[in-house]
C-alpha cells in the first residue's frame, strides 16, 4: 500500500491512492461472506452501528445453537401433529398446509435470512438482542417440544 519512493523531500514514504481508513466498513461489500481481514472495530468508541469483515467463533456456535433448535422446533412440530396435536402458531399453520417439505423449507429459509441479517448487523444493539432472544425463545421452545412427550 505505500510507494516506497521517497516524495519530492526525500524523506518518508508516501502512500498511493485515497486511504481506505476516511470510509467506514460497508454493510456489503466483496468482503462479506469471504476473504475479509476486519474482525473488529479498530477503536472502541466506533464499536456500536459499525460492519466488520469476519465474525467471531463465539458468533457462529450461537448462529448454529439457533440454526439447531430451528430444526428440532421443525423436527418436533411434525412429530407432535402426526400424534394428534395443533399448531398454534397461525404462521406455521398457514405454512403446514403446503406440505410438510414446503414447511420445513421455508421456515428454514426464513429463519436462516433473518439470521443472516441479524449476524452482518452483530455490532447493533438491537442485533445483539435479536440473536439472543432466538437463541432464548428457541431453547424454551425446544424444552417444551420435549416435556410434551
Amino acid at each position: 500500500m505505500f510507494d516506497t519512493s521517497p516524495d519530492s523531500s526525500g524523506s518518508a514514504p508516501r502512500r498511493r491512492g485515497p486511504d481506505r481508513r476516511d470510509r467506514p466498513t460497508p454493510r456489503f461489500s466483496r468482503y462479506t461472506l469471504y476473504g475479509g481481514r476486519r474482525h473488529t472495530v479498530r477503536r472502541e468508541e466506533e464499536r456500536e452501528g459499525s460492519f466488520v469483515d469476519r465474525y467471531g467463533f463465539r458468533l457462529w456456535l450461537l448462529v448454529l445453537w439457533v440454526v439447531l433448535m430451528n430444526i428440532g422446533d421443525s423436527f418436533f412440530t411434525l412429530v407432535h401433529l402426526q400424534s394428534g396435536g395443533t399448531e398454534l402458531n397461525p404462521v406455521a399453520k398457514a405454512l403446514l398446509g403446503t406440505g410438510r417439505a414446503p414447511f420445513v423449507f421455508t421456515k428454514s429459509l426464513l429463519i436462516g435470512l433473518a439470521l443472516c441479517v441479524l449476524v452482518i448487523h452483530r455490532n447493533f444493539f438491537l442485533a445483539r438482542i435479536g440473536l439472543w432472544t432466538a437463541a432464548g425463545t428457541y431453547t424454551l421452545l425446544f424444552c417444551y417440544h420435549i416435556s410434551l412427550f
